[in-house]
């Protein structure tokens, strides 16, 4: 098992992992995993590591929508927001790109959750692995993350 998925049994919350068989030639992990596990692509939410002013923060999105990162900057109290490069991504949560949970990262790092999870009952994450996917209440991600809502 993936540390996310060790953390989330951990805090006893409710939880399910799905699992899916990744396309190697895929790069659009979230989507793949909407289309693959046939599930709405409006729950299913990428987790994108994000540098604002030199800090790195994690975003919580759904997989069909691009960040705006003017919004994410403001969001962190930040002037300047920019797409991590992937070995700091890597580094600081200990997953590969596509595999990134929002779940126990090697690194403290401050989690902003799209506000639209608000509305479902359960939203879809990464597992921390491709191909691994994790059902979860929005409310428990925050809980288990200390993340804030955000709009982004």
């Amino acid at each position: 098992m993936t540390p996310a998925i060790n953390l989330l049994k951990k805090s006893k919350v409710n939880f399910q992992v799905l699992k899916f068989k990744h396309d190697p030639n895929s790069l659009n992990y979230a989507q793949e995993a909407a289309t693959k596990l046939n599930l709405d692509e409006n729950k299913v939410f990428k987790t994108l590591v994000i540098d604002v002013d030199g800090q790195l923060f994690v975003g919580v999105t759904p997989a069909t929508q691009q960040v705006d990162l003017k919004l994410f900057a403001k969001s962190a109290a930040g002037k300047k927001a920019q797409m991590a490069d992937k070995n700091s991504a890597q580094t600081a949560t200990g997953y590969l790109l596509g595999g990134i949970s929002p779940f126990a990262h090697k690194k403290r790092i401050p989690i902003l959750v799209h506000k639209s999870a608000e509305k479902y009952e359960e939203i879809y994450v990464s597992g921390g692995r491709r191909g691994l996917e994790i059902s979860i209440c929005p409310q428990a991600l925050i809980a288990i993350t200390n993340a804030n809502y955000a709009i982004f």
